[in-house]
């Protein structure tokens, strides 16, 4: 028994052993979710926990009333979140009934999906990043094939990167599997890892059938959380960078970019050309920045808001002011109160975006009494460790010059600003966790392993 969960584990096949992770991973958190009942969602507000706005949206679209009614009541069309989502949400809806058991564990299931194929993804990147000895001394660079699998088993086991595919009705584990797949792209369009890429993974595809494939996923990755086109330009910079520095195949490079560009603009143009025709306004993507940018500016919640940026009741005075506005004129009223109040308390606005900045990598603010202090500490310490981890990681991939270490800088640094300056949760942080786990793994792999330690004394030196 033994010997076969060996050899079940064991890097002799390399091109099965992603798919291995990914069984697994799929299995563990079917199984999870099914024998802790995750999937029996709390009724609470009409069941409004069962996907929250996305949920609504989904119902309004299951029932005939079209991408609508965010909210209780029919509140009328609505952008307020993207498409891809709740356009999942209610054919499940369709098939299994609105806000059912069978739903919830249906989406439940296919969370698991996208999260256990995530497995694969930072298999390949870690693989491609880290399978080259850039240094002289190969000592002091882990072997690549070691940390794809202790990235990838780590991913598919560890009960922190499951959660939001078991537990949360979001889009949460799609967003994470469709950045993961454009960094695997990214990798492959410049070249990393090509001369030791598994062999489903080398470098055979046409280039074309790359490019197309990058502009489809960024298309996807918008229609699921626009917040992460912040990224979008220093990805496709990265990739060109080679060509526009050394001149070499610039034109063809430079034209795949472009056909990337026209891919990604056909996959989300229907959205954009849907909320021309129903709002008679361009909104790109979603349309309730000014309202989350207002709740951001409340001198009551120090960074992080507490309360629903709309009340669910629908006598409240604020969503009868929703309703009676429309959802862009409110949204568009928000946001110049927001601005209004940052012209004039720049200090507090800037203090709340440092916070938001520290909920971001450390840990959000949680209530105790939900889980208890002792629980909430170790929540904490789990999400800071990784969080520093990976900080490390990176620092030390960019000084050994580790092929892939800028991409990931830029995904640091680019992808998490909207999120200081708007609004934080603890989830916003999941795209970027396959990454965190890949430099994680690589700093601690990366411990010397050549020094012994002994309680003798060292032996005197002779002079």
């Amino acid at each position: 028994m033994l010997a076969r969960l060996k050899s079940f584990f064991s890097p002799n096949d390399p091109a099965r052993l992603p798919w291995r992770m990914f069984w697994v991973a799929f299995v563990v958190r079917v199984l999870y979710m099914t024998v802790a009942h995750t999937y029996r969602m709390r009724v609470l507000g009409d069941h409004f926990e069962f996907g929250w706005e996305m949920g609504r949206i989904a119902r309004a679209l299951a029932t005939g009333y079209g991408f609508a009614n965010p909210f209780n009541g029919h509140s009328g069309p609505t952008a307020w979140t993207p498409p891809l989502y709740p356009l999942i949400l209610a054919a499940v809806f369709k098939v299994f009934g609105v806000y059912t058991l069978k739903s919830s564990w249906v989406i439940l299931t296919i969370n698991s999906v996208f999260s256990a194929a995530t497995a694969v993804t930072i298999y390949e990147i870690a693989w491609r990043c880290f399978g080259r000895t850039p240094s002289a001394n190969p000592a002091q660079t882990p072997d690549g094939l070691r940390i794809a699998l202790w990235s990838g088993w780590l991913w598919a086991l560890y009960p922190a990167a499951m959660q939001y595919a078991v537990k949360w009705i979001w889009d949460m584990a799609l967003t994470a599997f469709l950045f993961s797949c454009v960094i695997v792209l990214a990798l492959r369009l410049r070249g990393v890892g090509d001369e030791v890429a598994p062999p489903r993974t080398s470098n055979l595809e046409p280039r074309t059938l790359l490019w197309l494939a990058f502009g489809a996923l960024w298309g996807l990755i918008a229609l699921s959380n626009s917040s992460l086109l912040t990224f979008l330009p220093e990805c496709g910079l990265w990739i060109v960078w080679p060509a526009l520095r050394t001149r070499t195949h610039l034109g063809r490079t430079l034209r795949g970019a472009a056909l990337a560009a026209v891919c990604c603009i056909a996959v989300i143009s229907p959205w954009v050309i849907r909320n021309w025709r129903v709002f008679h306004a361009f909104v790109p993507m979603r349309s309730n920045f000014g309202a989350e940018l207002y709740e951001a500016t409340l001198f009551s919640n120090d960074g992080f808001p507490w309360m629903a940026t709309l009340p669910m009741a629908e006598s409240a005075p604020e969503f009868q002011r929703y309703e009676h506005l429309g959802e862009i004129a409110f949204s568009k009223q928000q946001g110049e109160i927001a601005k209004a109040k940052i012209h004039d308390h720049p200090g507090l606005f800037l203090r709340n975006a440092v916070n938001r900045v520290y909920f971001f990598w450390i840990s959000v603010p949680h209530p105790t009494a939900d889980s208890g202090v002792a629980v909430e500490a170790i929540r904490r310490i789990n999400f800071s460790f990784f969080s520093f981890a990976g900080f490390l990681g990176l620092a030390l991939a960019m000084r050994r010059h580790i092929p892939g270490a800028w991409l990931f800088f830029w995904a640091f640094t680019v992808f998490p600003i909207v999120y200081y300056f708007v609004t934080v949760q603890a989830r916003f942080r999941h795209p970027l966790e396959p990454l965190i786990c890949i430099l994680s793994v690589y700093l601690f792999q990366s411990a010397d392993r050549t020094r012994t330690w002994s309680r003798q004394k060292p032996a005197s030196i002779p002079k």
